[in-house]
């Protein structure tokens, strides 16, 4: 089971072209995160997983299928999509209702949408909210209500765009269990993110892009230590790791707050080991 991008270029309407041969390969229970400045084409690769957009030329399948042969609605059984903005997704009245509109148009038992629902409100800390108009909670609130609606459905594939902005560290803390349990169940987590932070401590494959493809498909270790794509693709090493860069400690290719740690206790008993 995978989502794959095969030779596919994108070009919009107004003729820009956003995607230029790219291929990419997405396997189930997998937790991938697409890094790169503005316009280098992310949020137009991952549109194409879910058929929101069509390749220009190329192919994109989902489980062996070809998105040009369904429809977005048929495609998003499979590949749930978190807009950046919940305000673009959010049009019931209530919480609850949000989380169930998608199961009780494609018939769901109802034994079954309370199950879901249930679980998708209690995954996502919204469950003291059941009742609440979805405008009458805060934003980040908001973005959870989006990712338990899509929860609820049990897609194959889940892709997040920019899930920690305005989040604070409760919402990144809940955002790491969301992404631990959908992937322990072989849902695919796939994310854009600015926040290198956030993408060194919650996915083990970063692809990064820059000129309309892929420039580095890795571990998220070989993508942060990597001096010429972190520059071609304009993007920071993550706090932990641009310290220990600072400290010229880059043959250790720190990446966690627990290796900075050992690493500075290391250093310091052999500096107390020389006096």
């Amino acid at each position: 089971m995978s989502i794959q991008l095969e030779h596919v270029y994108y070009t919009y309407p107004n003729g820009y072209t956003a995607l230029e041969d790219i291929n990419l390969t997405i396997s189930e229970g997998e937790k991938v995160a697409i890094v790169g400045q503005n316009g280098a084409g992310k949020t137009t690769a991952v549109k194409l997983m879910n058929r929101i957009h069509k390749p220009t030329k190329g192919r994109v399948l989902v489980d062996g299928v070809d998105t040009r042969e369904r429809t977005t609605a048929q495609i998003a059984k499979f590949v749930g999509y978190v807009f950046q903005n919940p305000d673009d997704q959010i049009f019931n009245q209530s919480v609850v209702s949000e989380v169930q509109y998608m199961l009780k148009r494609t018939k769901v038992a109802e034994e079954e949408i309370k199950r879901r629902t249930d679980h998708a409100l209690a995954l996502t800390g919204l469950e003291a909210y059941r009742e609440t108009n979805p405008y009458d909670i805060p934003l980040p609130l908001r973005k959870f209500l989006t990712i338990a609606a899509v929860i609820a459905t049990q897609p194959r594939y889940i892709v997040l765009d920019e899930p920690t902005a305005g989040q604070d560290s409760r919402g990144n803390a809940i955002l790491r269990q969301i992404i631990g349990e959908m992937t322990g169940q072989g849902v695919a987590v796939v994310t854009i993110s600015h926040d290198m932070d956030f993408v060194a401590d919650n996915f083990d494959r970063v692809v990064a892009m820059a000129h309309k493809n892929v420039v580095l498909d890795a571990c998220a270790r070989d993508v942060f230590w990597n001096d010429q794509a972190l520059e071609e693709c304009r993007i920071r090493r993550p706090g932990i790791a641009e310290i220990a860069h600072l400290l010229g400690w880059d043959d250790e290719r720190v990446l966690h707050c627990d290796e900075m740690v050992e690493l500075i206790c290391s250093h310091s008993q052999a500096d107390g080991n020389k006096q």
